[in-house]
């Protein structure tokens, strides 16, 4: 495959096959390129045995443009693509740049932005066992501008994820973050999923917490309800309301994938339901 280094495993094959076909065949069965074959029975060793070579055996096709007209363009957007940045110097210099150096110039954007680019954001990631935890939390959807008879419908969405599985559940709620509709969000959550998750996390919701006590963490309500169904309770932050936990935000593109089909607020027009007909 071009661009690939070839493995001790393909030389051997290569010369085994060698012994009873054709240069072009016996290449052909190692995965290789003839002009790899050939170079293969030119060379002494593995692959594994020749030393890496680190140097250039051609000229640099873009050194007289890199920091003049490339480097300006990825300081002031990083976030660029190289092949938007390869069209725009074939455009700047037609006929010079083809799109066959579109892989020497991919590399030479990746070593920048590894070496001079803005500082990338650190991420762990994070290891979940089936059946261990589940998570809740609310959205605020305002911003899809949902409309019933033509009023806007101020609205919650109470969404549960099982970390594991990622299996998704998600109600509307009609008010505000209160214990009613965290459990029932809640049960309905576990009644649909057919079991219960030994952990539940959310964030600090006044329904589930009380946040200006040291101790005695849990609401009497919240506390009784774990209990009922056999759960550990824990959150992000303590005393902090609003901070986000390991369930993703529904406006995102992780939402549950029948609300990424209706982020409407990228489409530009609102969401609108008839109550009569239930048709949108």
């Amino acid at each position: 495959m071009s661009g690939s280094r070839i493995t001790d495993q393909q030389v051997r094959l290569y010369m085994n096959h060698r012994k009873l076909h054709p240069q072009k065949l016996a290449a052909a069965k190692s995965g290789m390129s003839e002009r790899t074959a050939r170079r293969v029975e030119h060379e002494a060793g593995l692959p594994s045995q020749q030393p890496r070579r680190y140097w250039r055996s051609r000229p640099d096709p873009f050194a007289d443009v890199w920091e003049s007209e490339v480097v300006p363009l990825l300081r002031a957007a990083p976030k660029l693509k190289a092949i938007t940045l390869l069209r725009k110097l074939q455009e700047d210099h037609p006929e010079r740049f083809p799109d066959t150096m579109r892989r020497t110039f991919e590399r030479h954007v990746s070593q920048w932005r590894a070496l001079e680019g803005p500082n990338q954001e650190v991420f762990f990631p994070q290891t979940y066992q089936p059946g261990a935890r589940g998570l809740s939390d609310f959205t605020h959807m305002d911003k899809l501008c949902v409309t019933i008879g033509g009023v806007a419908f101020s609205h919650l969405l109470y969404h549960f994820v099982l970390a594991f599985s990622r299996w998704e559940y998600a109600s509307v709620v009609d008010g505000g973050e209160s214990f009613q509709a965290l459990a029932t969000g809640l049960q309905n959550a576990l009644w649909q999923a057919g079991g219960c998750p030994r952990e539940h996390r959310s964030d600090s919701l006044s329904a589930a917490f009380r946040n200006l006590q040291e101790e005695e963490d849990f609401t009497v309500r919240y506390a009784a309800l774990l209990e009922h169904y056999g759960m550990e309770g824990t959150r992000n932050n303590r005393g902090m309301g609003g901070c986000p936990t390991d369930v993703p935000d529904l406006a995102s593109g992780s939402a549950p994938a029948p609300l990424r089909a209706h982020r409407l607020q990228e489409w530009g027009r609102p969401l609108s339901f008839s109550l009569i007909h239930g048709q949108k």
